[in-house]
């Protein structure tokens, strides 16, 4: 798959199918391999790009702090290396508030925005947990730094029930992060350490939609009401039974939740 330097860098991204194009956008602990499973279902009708961040999966690594300011040109270069004019853009998390970043840089660029699982603003409480998980993290110890952040990512009821498959993916931590992945997401962190676009983000006017989670303790519900109740006629949509990573606690309702809307949102449906 294709690279492009933007500002410097060298940034990976995977293409696949055609159609409207979508673009998704992941979490700070993921990257482009993060969507295997969701491929087909996303490109199935449309073209499916999916990009990892400087500091991210194959994508180079900084030599320098940076803000997400910068993520959300790397966006930008992507898609103008592919000539696409406009897209949906998703994020979820940390990729949903570069998505933010990129509408209120790039409005025209898109059809319609998806955030899931996002904020607008890093919270004391959010700046704390962050050092947290960047002070396990300089310890380039898989299994610490495994148990500082997992209880944030899932529910509860997740956690219980899918014990086995945590315990291998904790062994995974073990053995595939190094230290250049470490630095790297130390880096991932400090540059979301001072967001806040609570004000901004009311010039946002692309067909928006917001998603959350029941259970999700990293960015709680409240922090998905600010972004609706900013962005005019924005849509909301809650997903039961959740954590913080509801693509994966819930495929299908995240998966028919981003297309039913990308479907829908620009066709008039009248009740009579």
């Amino acid at each position: 798959m294709p690279s492009v330097k933007i500002n410097g860098y060298d940034i990976y991204f995977e293409v696949y199918g055609e159609g409207e194009p979508i673009v998704l956008l992941n979490g700070i602990m993921m990257s482009t391999s993060s969507w295997t499973s969701f491929i087909d279902v996303f490109s199935k009708n449309n073209k499916l790009v999916l990009i990892d961040f400087l500091d991210q999966g194959k994508s180079q690594k900084a030599n320098e702090p940076y803000s997400q300011d910068l993520q959300a040109d790397i966006v930008k270069g992507v898609i103008e290396e592919l000539h696409l004019d406009k897209i949906h853009l998703v994020g979820v998390s940390y990729g949903g508030e570069v998505a933010l970043k990129f509408a209120l840089k790039y409005q025209n660029k898109l059809s319609s925005l998806i955030v899931a699982n996002t904020t607008s603003y890093t919270t004391h409480l959010l700046k704390d947990v962050g050092k947290c998980w960047n002070y396990t993290a300089k310890n380039h110890d898989g299994r610490a730094f495994f148990k500082a952040t997992m209880p944030f990512i899932y529910s509860v009821e997740f956690y219980e029930e899918n014990i086995e498959w945590l315990k291998k993916r904790e062994d995974m931590f073990v053995t595939i992060f190094d230290d250049e992945w470490y630095e790297a997401y130390v880096r991932l962190v400090d540059s979301a350490e001072n967001l806040d676009i609570r004000e901004e983000i009311k010039e946002i006017e692309v067909p928006t939609l917001i998603i959350s989670s029941e259970y999700d303790i990293t960015t709680p519900i409240r922090y998905q009401k600010i972004i609706h109740e900013k962005i005019k006629n924005s849509k909301w949509v809650l997903i039961k039974g959740s954590g913080h990573a509801s693509m994966y606690e819930k495929p299908h309702e995240f998966s028919s939740s981003v297309l039913g809307f990308i479907n829908t949102y620009n066709e008039e449906i009248k009740i009579v």
